[in-house]
């Protein structure tokens, strides 16, 4: 402020006319929106000159003569603001021997230099567009040297960024070459006046913010410096400067046309008559389809387009499930015949269009089965290597992911070949969002300051928009664009669309700040709410699909609900699927001091003074080593593209959907089998037929079953690859499903015998002995004080009434932990023993016990009754008092048992975590493990390890001694090695990580009647759907306890 007063004054004091006022110092470039380039190359398309056909063809840029990386070490100095920055440092005889090294690409945070920070909406520096405050804005400085090769003598020469950065000068042999701004987007220099014979010096100076920083503001960790590769390359004067090809097919989608633009550019300062450009088209097996010349004169220092279309007979498709690729070569020779390079772009022949209201490519109505991602690695930060980028593709594939949403930015350029290669639907977008200015859908803000608005901007956004269109328009897996992210709607986006619309007709272009407005093509919500989804599955004479841009906030132990979202978009031809925020957690591998590992998120690292958004960068369906989290499962269930559901289950008659756009399902094995109480009793195979997006009843071979008490049948289907391939192995599962057979009877029971057990009733206790187990009920709490089981105990704590469960990230996002606090300790303290009683019930003894929960005003009642045989059933009632109660988090009894007995055996669903709203792709069966492998470690602990449907469990030693327990009902249950509390922040989430959970000495045992949903609408106010909160005011369950001797 006291800096804005003086220059003011000194401005009036020029204006009146004293002849010593000093001038307005110049603004600076990256505080500027009107300067994001200089002396930039216009974006082009990514290809490379090559010096022969298959190298070309192979496009790996090594095997160009005309190609120099510049990655790996540079010299670098970090200064912490702009004013310390080494001013002089590009000048060639600047000294830097004392200088250290920094490896390119990287992001120096990650290196040792400032802090990374995480903030989601919040800019990470004072807002105030389009000004930078300098007290915090370091800069990196980089030198390389290096050395042209010969044969490049006389060529012109470029400097090639992958990726920008936030600002970024650049000089060669202390000349300034130029500037640019824009972190994801290449930027290319010609620096052929700049270079000389030998050895020669670039310099790079990067600011972490600049204007351009208000165009940023990605949810995700703001890293610096220049992250992705960088390199020259060399051409002659006259040059392939770019060139669009577009495939397109007929109304059939049988045969095909590939209409190319090709652009040349003279660089002499003569007329270049009588050029060549002969262009082929090569299909996978290096097959020549066709060969067209052309002819071109070229004016001095000028462009010129020449353009063809050529008809090609029933090419092979590309598509997700069928990436078929051809390639494009284009070689240029001169007026002599002479050759001059060869360049090449990897083509798809498909069809991407819009009609009645539906997106279809190759005429199918796709289903977008689609994740968001950005780019982490845990090690490296925003510099992705291929093996990661391979990682993802793997995974991604093997959950029935079809499509990914480049959120919020052009992703890397070998990212976007590589789902050419292997099939994955790409949305391309653009690096822009300006959600800490506000953004449209999200509540008000200030139109008069927010740069979507404001005319000064307009060339800065529009320059993202070219970019993101012009590197990637010649690529297949590209089927949509998108305008940005939560940036408003202001009118740049209007012209954006347009433009997009009349430089490229063979995509979509979608943006989800439009709403329905006009300039999308399709209507791409954020975290819809369910009724807006069933009103638009329900509207007729739609124009527009309906894809989710973001949905399923996959926040920690979330993505519940996921089967209700596509029960409404199966209901509407006009429900297209969406992308789940997102795809991988952004945590970065850290050690403690004693060596444990964990994932860091914001407010780690350093970062706890900054402005910090904590684990909201922790919203992946995998880790960020790319482990799965349980609900990726989940959603591989729900997005699997074979469908099974019953017809006659008792005749074996089941149908079966091929949901597939492009695959018969003759390439898939399918195996069934039927389960007598989680045992298989059948298995079989059968093979199928079965044309894409078409459905057909099939018989299956069941042997005959009789309704029995006790007894329940299953019947599990499942899909398997026939053929393995570099992404999805052979035999491997791609769909399941599993149906009752007739009604259960499972929890149908014979009756007892009629002996009964040995009661010792005393002053401060009451005894139960039968068949060698001793059950002591205290008078005092009404709880049990001691279980033995001829002459073993078992147990640790005895089993108490629970109500708690450790809050999970959508927990507090929508506020349990505060509006059901007051359930965190009833049961385990503030309990009173109304009454304890021995009565006869049914021919049976039993001791009733009837609790007061004086922090609920409510009862809780506990029968224990033996049976002959040893069994101790415990049946559990809750009555709710009068007052009214916050929402229960959970129903059931804690108890621990001794540590030995770390066999865990279950039937019920499995074998991943799953929960009442997240249990579909669990299928019911006999599962078996380890206790210390039922803990999941979600980077901030939280509840986890829950097991629903459950109708047994035994927890045994390593002699086969233990506990069976065996629900009245099905069950929730968990056994860990840890209490609620231990995954407990308490009222606030507080820096938790898995490091912070040591296990503990003794198995820990939930088994419930319920707890709630894990949500995952979002993981900001958004509870469990209904049918998954516990609100009722009375609940009853019980279990049995039986000791297991071997």
């Amino acid at each position: 402020m006291k800096l804005t007063k003086f220059f003011t004054c000194v401005l009036t004091f020029f204006l009146i006319g004293i002849s010593n006022a000093q001038e307005k110092p110049k603004t600076n470039d990256w505080e500027n929106p009107a300067i994001f380039q200089i002396n930039r190359e216009p974006a082009r398309a990514a290809f490379l000159p090559y010096a022969d056909e298959s190298s070309a063809i192979a496009d790996d840029y090594t095997r160009s003569p005309w190609f120099l990386t510049l990655d790996g070490n540079w010299k670098f100095n970090w200064s912490p603001t702009p004013d310390e920055r080494p001013k002089d440092f590009f000048k060639t005889d600047f000294n830097t021997t004392n200088w250290k090294e920094i490896t390119v690409p990287s992001n120096w945070e990650l290196q040792g230099y400032g802090i990374p920070i995480y903030t989601n909406v919040t800019y990470p520096f004072v807002k105030n567009p389009p000004f930078i405050d300098h007290a915090d804005n370091p800069v990196g400085s980089y030198i390389r040297t290096f050395e042209l090769p010969e044969n490049w003598n006389g060529r012109r020469v470029y400097l090639h960024f992958e990726a920008g950065t936030s600002a970024m000068y650049i000089w060669v042999n202390g000349e300034k070459v130029g500037y640019s701004e824009n972190t994801k987007s290449p930027t290319e220099f010609d620096i052929t006046k700049y270079v000389k014979a030998g050895k020669n010096k670039v310099a790079v100076e990067v600011y972490r913010w600049s204007d351009g920083s208000y165009l940023e503001d990605q949810d995700f960790w703001r890293l610096s410096g220049i992250d992705r590769a960088v390199y020259l390359y060399s051409t002659e004067n006259v040059r392939i400067a770019d060139f669009f090809a577009r495939p397109d097919l007929d109304a059939s989608y049988k045969n095909g046309s590939l209409s190319v633009d090709v652009k040349l550019k003279n660089l002499n300062t003569v007329s270049k008559n009588n050029q060549t450009v002969e262009a082929k088209l090569v299909d996978a097996t290096g097959k020549e389809i066709f060969t067209k010349t052309l002819k071109i004169n070229l004016g001095a220092n000028a462009d010129q387009s020449v353009a063809f279309k050529q008809n090609v007979a029933a090419p092979k498709l590309w598509s997700n499930e069928t990436p078929y690729l051809y390639t494009l070569l284009l070689k240029l020779k001169d007026e002599n015949g002479k050759f001059v390079e060869t360049v090449s772009t990897q083509i798809g022949f498909r069809k991407v269009e819009l009609k009645n209201g539906q997106l279809l490519v190759n005429g199918i109505r796709i289903m977008v089965h689609g994740v968001n991602i950005h780019e982490h690695n845990p090690k490296t930060g925003h510099y992705q290597d291929v093996e990661t980028m391979m990682k993802d593709i793997k995974v991604m594939k093997q959950l029935n992911i079809n499509a990914v949403r480049c959120s919020h930015y052009p992703n890397n350029l070998m990212w976007v070949k590589l789902c050419n290669k292997y099939g994955l639907f790409l949305v391309d977008e653009a690096n822009i969002e300006a959600h800490g200015m506000g953004a449209e859908l999200q509540g008000g803000f200030d139109k008069s300051k927010h740069p979507a608005y404001l005319p000064e901007w307009e060339a800065a956004h529009m320059d993202r928009i070219y970019s993101l269109v012009e590197r990637d328009k010649n690529q297949p897996s590209v089927i949509l664009w998108s305008l940005g992210n939560e940036c408003g709607n202001g009118p740049v986006f209007k012209e954006a669309y347009k433009w997009i619309k009349n430089r490229d007709n063979s995509r979509l272009v979608q943006f989800e700040q439009a709403g329905e407005e006009e300039n999308t093509d399709v209507v791409c919500p954020m975290y819809p709410g369910i009724n807006y989804m069933k009103d638009y599955a329900k509207r007729k004479d739609v124009k527009r699909p309906f894809i989710m841009c973001e949905y399923s906030h996959a926040m920690g132990n979330s993505s519940g609900n996921f089967q209700a979202y596509w029960d409404i978009i199966h209901s509407s031809p006009n429900m297209q699927g969406g992308f789940i925020w997102d795809w991988v957690d952004q945590g970065f591998e850290m050690t403690d001091e004693v060596g444990r590992k964990y994932w860091a998120y914001g407010g780690d690292m350093g970062s706890q003074n900054y402005t910090n958004d904590e684990n909201f960068c922790h919203n992946g369906l995998v880790w960020p080593d790319r482990t799965p989290h349980p609900g990726a499962y989940e959603v591989k269930k729900v997005y699997q593209d074979i469908l099974f559901s019953a017809v006659d289950l008792k005749k074996g008659l089941i149908q079966v959907e091929n949901g597939f756009g492009y695959t018969n399902l003759d390439k898939y094995l399918f195996k069934y089998e039927v389960l007598k109480n989680g045992l298989i009793v059948k298995s079989s195979t059968i093979n199928l037929s079965l044309a894409p997006q078409s459905k057909k009843q099939v018989q299956l071979e069941l042997t005959k079953l009789s309704a029995e008490n006790g007894v329940e049948y299953l019947l599990n289907i499942f899909a398997y690859t026939k053929e393995g391939n570099e992404v999805l192995p052979q035999n491997f599962e791609v769909a399941r499903e599993q149906f009752s057979i007739g009604e259960s009877n499972y929890f149908v029971k014979t009756s007892d015998s009629d002996a009964k057990p040995t009661v010792n009733d005393t002053k401060d206790a009451i005894t139960l002995v039968a068949a060698g187990v001793e059950v002591t009920i205290s008078k005092r709490s009404g709880l049990m004080q001691q279980y033995k089981a001829k002459d073993e105990s078992y147990f640790n704590q005895m089993p108490v009434p629970n109500f708690w469960r450790a809050p999970t990230d959508n927990d507090f996002g929508n506020g349990m932990h505060l509006t059901s606090n007051v359930w965190r300790s009833v049961g385990r303290y503030n309990t009173s023993l109304t009454s304890i009683t021995v009565k006869e019930e049914s021919g049976k003894t039993a001791v009733v016990a009837i609790l007061y929960l004086e922090d609920v005003a409510s009862t809780y009642t506990i029968t224990y009754t033996l049976s002959s045989d040893g069994s101790l059933t415990l049946l559990n009632s809750f009555k709710a008092g009068e007052n009214p109660l916050s929402e229960m988090p959970r129903l059931g009894m804690l108890f621990s048992l001794k540590k030995d007995l770390d066999n865990f055996s279950y039937y019920g669903r499995g074998p991943w975590e799953n929960y009442q709203d997240r249990n579909t792709s669990s299928l019911k069966g006999i599962y078996h493990s380890k206790v210390e492998d039922q803990y999941v470690p979600y980077s901030r602990p939280q509840e986890n390890g829950y097991k629903t449907d459950v109708r047994w469990l035994t927890l045994t030693n390593s002699q086969g001694n233990g506990i069976e327990i065996e629900g009245l009902q099905p069950l929730g249950v968990s056994a860990l090695h840890n209490y609620p509390e231990d995954f407990d922040a308490g009222l606030t989430k507080k820096y938790r990580h898995t490091n912070d959970i040591t296990p503990r000495n003794e198995v820990v045992l939930c088994v419930d009647l319920a707890q709630r949903g894990v949500g995952g609408d979002n993981s900001w106010g958004a509870l469990p759907h209904e049918p998954y909160l516990l609100k009722n005011k009375e609940y009853s369950y019980g279990f049995v306890i039986k000791p297991i001797k071997k």
